[in-house]
């Protein structure tokens, strides 16, 4: 029954229809309303327009309004993440052009998220960097990794309205894995968490911090502006911590949760291949990857 139930989660990855009971939650959480929609959306794209300051891949209702949710529906900041959007695309077209999408499925554990999303808290997606080798992979794969689950994650209405939090897991980082974070690389991180990607960080959780703490605050918080610092918490290895801030019930059993449907980004990708449909496939390939049959 539980793994009916998974498959059934990993098939809805996939859908962008509106459904009622989650257009219900828009108000509060993204200040959504279907009588002023329309004209947010044709506002933000004559702002688009009038000031020239980006050329997005598209301009239709659906790609405008992941930045509008993003940003509570207000024009002028969403007008100025897709500014910054389109400024990192095209700062950083290695991340995602001719990358092999599925080939990705390689970085195994180093990102893991559990399909039980609550308006409170969203989808709470997991970083463990310190179970990659980077022997294996170099560190660029991991951030092309987070880019391609920041695209599909993007497209999906229910991701654009609930919004998610992170866990970022120190444990078993050592002076090999500190070595590859270099400035560049703590900066696109940033911005693929909502600086310049469309989602919505209700808020970040560090744990099992330990020696390499300093570098990971002193590289981030140079790009990360005070308001969204607020809402970065450092827990240690105080579980009873990051309860307070997150249900046990949307936690793993290792941060003494009960979530039992939660899964590594290889198991999420091999499932997003096995329902991928034509809309999918072109919308990946407009942007730039590689989808091999």
């Amino acid at each position: 029954m539980f793994e009916q139930f998974l498959e059934i989660a990993f098939e809805a990855e996939l859908d962008t229809s509106e459904h009622p009971e989650l257009m219900a939650l828009a108000p509060e959480l993204c200040g959504e309303h279907p009588a002023t929609r329309a004209a947010a959306i044709q506002e933000l794209r004559d702002m688009v327009y009038e000031r020239g300051e980006c050329s997005p891949r598209r301009m239709d209702d659906a790609f405008l309004l992941r930045f509008l949710r993003a940003r509570r529906f207000v024009v002028p900041r969403a007008h100025r993440q897709l500014v910054r959007y389109c400024t990192f695309m095209e700062q950083y077209p290695e991340l995602y052009k001719d990358v092999d999408l599925f080939s990705l499925i390689r970085v195994g554990h180093a990102y893991e998220g559990t399909l039980f999303d609550r308006p409170d808290v969203g989808r709470v997606s997991i970083f463990r960097f310190g179970t990659w080798d980077p022997n294996e992979y170099p560190v660029e794969d991991l951030v092309k990794t987070g880019m391609a689950i920041m695209e599909i994650g993007t497209r999906s209405p229910k991701m654009q309205i609930l919004g998610g939090t992170c866990i970022v897991d120190l444990e078993g980082v050592t002076l090999k894995h500190a070595a590859t974070l270099t400035p560049t690389i703590a900066y696109q991180i940033v911005c693929m968490m909502g600086l310049a990607h469309p989602c919505r960080l209700k808020s970040a959780h560090v744990v099992n911090n330990n020696w390499f703490l300093g570098t990971f605050v002193y590289l981030f918080k140079r790009f990360i502006d005070p308001k969204t610092w607020k809402r970065i918490h450092f827990h240690g290895h105080d579980l009873k911590s990051l309860q307070q801030h997150i249900d046990p019930e949307c936690l793993p059993v290792r941060y003494g949760g009960t979530c039992r449907n939660h899964v590594t980004i290889a198991t999420w990708l091999e499932k997003i291949r096995k329902y991928r449909d034509e809309k999918f496939d072109k919308e990946m390939k407009e942007i730039g990857y590689i989808i091999k049959e």
